[in-house]
């Protein structure tokens, strides 16, 4: 309580002393410092787990793949179970309980408001998860961790809905920026994923908030890149083809990808305990640990051996270690790798894990690249890439087809890298991927529950307006019910005399929708008294154009009724039964009231 009058006061202050614009400005300094110590403090934990336990892995000679990824799924349940469960599940569907997809349906469905549990679950639940050997990345949770500092801070400061929204990019291009320390990328990755306008408004709070989350992560890690890799291979003419075919497969992968991550969900969703999921999920990875040992954690280092040549280090201690002189078993095994990465994944969050998939999309990617590199260095047919450079495509055209943000790919593989002299490379590559996976997937793992639920943003505004109103708010009951049995001098007393509307529904006796009557329809036969005890609303009504069905159609849908069949009121159905009607009058009225807000 001692809180609220110092607050009052500061923002009497503000409004007096501080415009809106340099408020933003200083926001933005803070969400991007704040984002910024969340992800810092997130690689730091996770990175003194995997340290610990690294010495025993090796010591028991990869015996503890078995186990630690069932204690660290275990630890996260109990997490769950016995402290964050009910507070942090408050008010988000069961299907969105992954990280960017949480922020992006707060930002529709809850105005931008996050749970400020939020703020620390995933700076817990992440590094036990990935510290144990989760096969998941690290940029998810911070994202969520960085959003509700800033949702909960403008909840604090009172800033309003729009301002908001932009305060949670803000945070999120910060904790990628800190992440990888590639801030331009990180701003890029705001605008492609969270939709926004690229206005100039937009842009400077998004630099400022990269920029203070960058020095931060400076000041706190040092100056070491993400991977500390230079470009020593020059992009050459007769590569294009090569860097095509690349393209071409890391499209396949991308949606290989997607489909993978639905259908091991859709398979665990079938065990009906989560403690059912946790096991079978735990002991798998385990089993693929064993097999594939840098399925262990993120990957990177991983992904560093592959830059270095060094793919021996990179594959680990493996059952086919004795095999791998033969290069050509260096491919199959990097190969499997590709595939068993995203399972891994998946069987991580879907067995209650917590994580992101952006750095081990990045890491599948740098497998096919090298695997693609050294397919046409070793078939004998006189053709020398760099391998080097092919890993490093290889994840941005991974990333362009997982997530559809082909700049951020083009601008995070080469800031983290020092890579721009492959500006070319990465752009072909990107391209064709991205255009594959568009193509037969419209939406990424992030959007696709929230698409088919209307529950997504994007940058068509029109749809963004649509998707921001509610149906509820247009649908009219002032309209007097008719019933089929009931005569026409019934109906001119009960019906026409009672009400101010010229169209009326009939429906029977279980409030089921039968049709429609116009005051058209019975004009002229209002006044031939011959005919009010002979005719019946049943001989007068008709079917309405169509119908809009409560539960299942968005605004979308209602729109395109509207324009399909040119009618001026549309009858409404809730849980089978007439429940009023939406005009068109209203349904633009209400359209244009929510554009103005929407872009002003």
């Amino acid at each position: 309580m001692a809180l609220q009058p110092i607050l009052k006061r500061f923002h009497i202050w503000r409004y007096k002393n501080i415009s809106q614009k340099n408020f933003v400005y200083v926001l933005s300094i803070m969400v991007g410092l704040l984002a910024g110590l969340a992800a810092v403090t997130l690689k730091n934990i996770t990175f003194t787990i995997e340290s610990i336990l690294e010495h025993g892995i090796i010591f028991s000679q990869n015996q503890l793949y078995f186990i630690l990824p069932v204690i660290g799924l275990l630890l996260v349940y109990l997490l769950n179970k016995y402290i964050f469960k009910k507070k942090i599940e408050i008010g988000t569907p069961s299907y969105i309980k992954r990280a960017i997809p949480s922020v992006l349906y707060a930002l529709l469905r809850q105005k931008g408001f996050l749970h400020y549990k939020y703020v620390y679950y995933p700076l817990i639940a992440a590094p036990l998860t990935v510290g144990f050997g989760g096969s998941v990345g690290l940029l998810g949770p911070s994202i969520t961790s960085g959003s509700a500092i800033s949702s909960n801070l403008s909840r604090l400061l009172h800033i309003d809905r729009k301002t908001r929204t932009l305060l949670i990019a803000c945070a999120s291009a910060g904790a990628m920026a800190s992440m990888f320390k590639s801030p331009i990328a990180a701003v890029v990755f705001a605008v492609e994923v969270f939709s926004l306008d690229l206005t100039f408004a937009s842009l400077l709070p998004l630099l400022i908030a990269s920029i203070s989350s960058v020095l931060t992560s400076y000041f706190f890690l040092g100056d070491d890149l993400l991977f500390d890799f230079n470009v020593t291979d020059k992009f050459t003419i007769n590569d294009t083809l090569f860097y095509i075919i690349l393209g071409i497969g890391t499209g396949i992968a991308s949606l290989y990808f997607t489909k993978i991550y639905f259908a091991i969900y859709a398979f665990f969703d079938r065990f009906k305990t989560r403690f059912l999921k946790l096991v079978v999920g735990g002991l798998a990875i385990g089993v693929m640990l064993y097999a594939i040992p840098p399925l262990y954690g993120e990957g990177l280092s991983f992904t560093k051996d592959l830059f270095s040549g060094n793919y021996l280090h990179a594959l680990g201690s493996n059952p086919f270690e004795n095999y791998l002189d033969n290069i050509w078993v260096v491919i199959a095994l990097l190969i499997g790798f590709t595939i068993f990465k995203v399972i891994a994944m998946t069987t991580t969050f879907a067995a209650g894990g917590v994580g992101g998939i952006v750095v081990p999309t990045m890491v599948m990617g740098s497998a096919l690249g090298n695997v693609v590199a050294k397919i046409i260095n070793n078939l004998g047919l006189g053709f020398q890439v760099s391998e080097a450079n092919f890993t490093l495509v290889g994840m941005a055209g991974l990333i362009a087809g997982v997530i559809h943000a082909p700049l951020t790919a083009i601008f995070l593989i080469a800031e983290i890298t020092g890579g721009y002299i492959l500006f070319l490379p990465l752009m072909i590559t990107v391209a064709i991927s991205y255009m594959i996976t568009k193509t037969y997937m419209p939406y990424t793992i992030y959007t696709r529950e929230l698409a088919e639920r209307g529950d997504l943003l994007t940058h068509d505004k029109d749809q963004n307006v649509l998707t921001l109103m509610k149906l509820d708010t247009v649908i009219e009951r002032d309209f007097v019910k008719l019933k089929p049995e009931m005569t026409l001098g019934e109906m001119l007393h009960k019906g026409v005399a009672k009400s101010q509307r010229n169209l009326f529904p009939v429906t029977n006796s279980n409030d089921e929708f039968l049709g429609v009557i116009l005051l058209d329809d019975i004009r002229e036969f209002m006044f031939d008294r011959a005919l009010y005890d002979s005719t019946n609303v049943e001989l007068y009504m008709h079917n309405a154009p169509d119908v809009i069905v409560f539960e299942n159609d968005s605004m979308q849908i209602v729109m395109d009724k509207f324009q399909r069949t040119g009618a001026w009121n549309l009858p409404v159905i809730k849980e089978g039964k007439y429940y009023g009607f939406v005009s068109k009058s209203k349904l633009l009225t209400a359209y244009r009231q929510h554009l103005i807000s929407f872009t002003k």
